[in-house]
């Protein structure tokens, strides 16, 4: 979503507004990493999976033995692939003002687009806790404190 306000050098985003708190908390809280999609991921899955069933049956673990090693191995080698590129990605974390200097953004186009999509999508999850609001009393009956008396509600 493009940002809803001219990005400016003294755009001055609205005080008191959740998505302003976090906007001033960019420089030390938001960070850019790199994640691993599509052909990399099966790849690195691929491997892990050939992996592990060369390493079991060495161990006498196969098919026949255990016909649902495959269900074991499928899901490990999900676990193993995730643990790698997570690594991978936490090595190699960029700070707001790093992604700035590389893609030249000396006006905080960056930013308040950032501000923009934070607000946006605030605003969605609110509207969402809103839209379920009148289901959700009924649905924490369950918790209220029966010391308070009169257990559930009228």
């Amino acid at each position: 979503m493009p940002a809803t306000n001219a990005p400016t050098p003294d755009f001055e985003p609205p005080r008191g507004d959740v998505s302003t708190e976090l906007l001033g908390l960019l420089s030390r809280d938001l960070i850019f990493s790199m994640k691993f999609l599509g052909e990399s991921q099966l790849r690195l899955q691929r491997y892990f999976h050939d992996f592990m069933i060369d390493a079991l049956t060495a161990e006498g673990v196969t098919q026949d033995t255990h016909p649902l090693i495959h269900v074991f191995v499928e899901r490990h080698a999900i676990l193993l692939r995730d643990f790698v590129f997570s690594g991978v990605a936490l090595s190699r974390q960029f700070r707001i003002e790093d992604i700035e200097r590389l893609t030249g953004d000396t006006s905080g186009v960056l930013r308040v687009d950032i501000w923009d999509q934070l607000r946006s999508h605030v605003q969605m999850a609110e509207e969402q806790f809103r839209a379920q609001l009148p289901t959700l009393p009924e649905l924490l009956d369950g918790l209220r404190d029966p010391s308070a008396g009169g257990g559930a509600r009228p």
